[in-house]
């Protein structure tokens, strides 16, 4: 079983305040690049002296590759001095999620069954990064084959509580300020959650709209970004999708070639799931404060009770989570059962109930009864496209919840890493959700939840910087 390891350094960055936490933002530093004011390679050596304080205590990194990221930078600053970046992301560092090959980096996927794994090649994401000038710092932590068992990364905010999975050392990573922007993915609730915790913005896009490369084994997955600012977060998505599209079959991420400005929406939806009764009561304060700022500023907010395609949407929403494991599990079930048969001793319970036991008990026929069960949630939303300009919701069910191990002679947590419950949606539903850091529980980040209709990125990520701009932050 993982465990988090604490340091008596305690909290790597402080206690979160939305109000004056800013993060590592790379669009600002850009002009300087030009102007010679400041290189690339001097960025990047400020977010190598960063990782070097705090990952002792933070443990977001799986492989830091100091010498490879020194030579991208020393590129990336002559063509600034050229006067010639590849892109408006020439020269930002990115930290790459351990679940997608790099050609000069292991790709271990958490878990030790994969020790030593080195495909010595890119995945399409990967590879656009590089196309477009990025310098690939090192691969971040992820949960043991990004489910349910978490790895070593501790929340930035405070070492005891978790950052979230699976994408735990991305998240970790960017609220730390160590890189202004790595890459996720999201299969349940695995991008959003940990933005939520570790206060980052997180686009989870559209299904399909960036190119998985190899990882096209499971429907609900997609590849997104974390950052400290919408513009950064953005920008990489959209220099990902211009260079290697979307998924086979599916379009890409759409949106212009720069960060979708603010854009007030006219009426939102509140999503309330089954999570809203495990809210706890001051962060269902917080996000009540929110939404009565966003009324205060005309915006027309509806609930379930005011309008009956919202109670459609909800009543379809019931048992959301468990419909999306159960997806996930038998379409991960082929590769992880050959993987559990190879090494029995080298993945753990937690892995195999959730990705072996759950998928064999499903079965063939269950798995079609779920699909179609999900055919029934998305018709329930699309039907709220004709009433709302957006959803929101809290992104994750309060703050970072504490977690140091299943403790002896007690049942393990089934989510060590938190809830999964208002995230799961956006991943069955395929569709773009974004998180806002907007307030704070008990010193940690806690986020607000934007999702759209699918095919709607740039559109959510405007709204997203509306409420970023518009609204102001609460701490409880």
């Amino acid at each position: 079983m993982g465990i988090f390891v604490t340091s008596s350094a305690g909290s790597a960055v402080g206690t979160y305040d939305p109000v004056t936490f800013a993060g590592l933002r790379f669009h600002t530093a850009v002009e300087q690049f030009r102007s010679g004011a400041d290189t690339p390679r001097d960025y990047l050596e400020r977010c190598l002296s960063r990782i070097a304080e705090l990952e002792p205590t933070v443990r977001a990194w799986v492989v830091i590759e100091e010498s490879g990221a020194r030579e991208q930078a020393d590129a990336s600053t002559r063509r600034y001095r050229r006067g010639e970046p590849l892109s408006p992301i020439d020269g930002m560092p990115i930290g790459i999620k351990d679940v997608l090959e790099t050609k000069d980096m292991p790709t271990e996927y958490g878990c030790a069954a994969y020790a030593g794994n080195f495909p010595k090649r890119d995945n399409a994401a990967v590879w656009a990064l590089r196309q477009a000038g990025a310098v690939l710092v090192g691969k971040t932590v992820t949960t043991e084959l990004a489910g349910p068992e978490p790895g070593p990364t501790t929340n930035p905010f405070n070492p005891k509580h978790t950052p979230g999975g699976s994408s735990s050392g991305s998240s970790a990573a960017v609220g730390a300020s160590m890189v202004p922007a790595t890459i996720s993915t999201q299969s349940g609730g695995s991008l959003m959650r940990p933005a939520s915790f570790c206060g980052n913005w997180g686009l989870k896009p559209s299904r399909g709209a960036i190119n998985r490369g190899e990882r096209q084994t499971a429907s609900t997955t997609a590849h997104g970004v974390v950052a400290a600012c919408p513009e950064d977060m953005w920008q990489v998505a959209i220099e990902i999708a211009r260079r290697v599209g979307g998924d086979p079959g599916w379009p890409a991420l759409r949106g212009p070639a720069t960060p979708p400005p603010a854009r007030k929406p006219l009426t939102l939806a509140v999503m309330e799931t089954e999570g809203w009764d495990r809210l706890d009561e001051r962060s269902r304060e917080a996000f009540d404060r929110v939404t009565r700022q966003i009324e205060a500023r005309g915006v027309t907010v509806l609930r379930r009770g005011d309008e009956p395609l919202i109670e459609r949407f909800e009543r379809a929403l019931v048992g959301a989570a468990e419909l999306t494991s159960l997806i996930l599990a038998r379409e991960h079930l082929w590769a992880f059962r050959d993987l559990v048969e190879a090494h029995p001793d080298r993945i753990s319970a937690r892995s195999k109930r959730f990705f072996i036991e759950a998928a064999e008990r499903l079965g063939a026929a269950g798995y079609e009864r779920a699909l179609q069960d999900r055919e029934v949630v998305q018709a329930a939303f699309a039907g709220l496209g004709s009433v709302v300009d957006a959803v929101v919701a809290p992104t994750s069910t309060g703050s970072a919840p504490q977690w140091l191990g299943d403790v002896a002679g007690e049942p393990p947590a089934r989510w060590p890493t938190g809830d999964p419950v208002f995230n799961t949606p956006s991943s069955l539903l395929g569709a773009p959700a974004v998180n806002v850091p907007l307030m704070a529980v008990g010193g940690l980040p806690f986020g607000l939840q934007v999702m759209g209709q699918p095919g709607t990125d740039a559109r959510m990520v405007a709204v997203a910087r509306w409420l970023g701009e518009a609204i102001a932050p609460v701490i409880a």
